[in-house]
């Protein structure tokens, strides 16, 4: 197997959550507080082997872009995505594993993230 097999891995889970929650590559990088490039957006969803802390950014990032179109009783029943839900090359990765979310998935489609949520973040210039 050569080294370049080893790093692509395929399309992720996290590519499948992107796309159900009605959201693309450019809402995940205009959520970012931490300048998510969309280079490593792509990196992610195609399955490049990405180190834990890229991993743990990916998670937040989207977990920001979720939560900030959101409204607030819709909050109360999200549940955060961390890199075992993401990643199928996560060591603690269950293919088995149903979405939580997955309820939720039709009330942000369309929606922009809120202007309180840009604020709390420091996303508003």
């Amino acid at each position: 197997m050569s080294d370049m097999e080893q790093r692509d891995l395929g399309s992720q889970p996290l590519d499948a959550i992107i796309n159900h929650w009605g959201l693309d590559n450019h809402d995940l990088v205009e959520a970012s507080p931490e300048q998510l490039t969309h280079k490593q957006v792509v990196r992610a969803r195609n399955g490049r082997r990405l180190t834990l802390k890229m991993k743990m950014k990916t998670a937040r990032t989207l977990n920001f872009a979720i939560w900030g179109r959101l409204e607030n009783e819709e909050r109360e029943k999200f549940v955060e995505y961390f890199p075992k839900q993401l990643f199928n090359y996560d060591k603690s990765y269950d293919a088995a594993e149903a979405d939580a979310n997955a309820a939720l998935y039709e009330v942000i489609p369309g929606r922009e993230l809120r202007s309180d949520f840009k604020v709390e973040l420091g996303l508003d210039k």
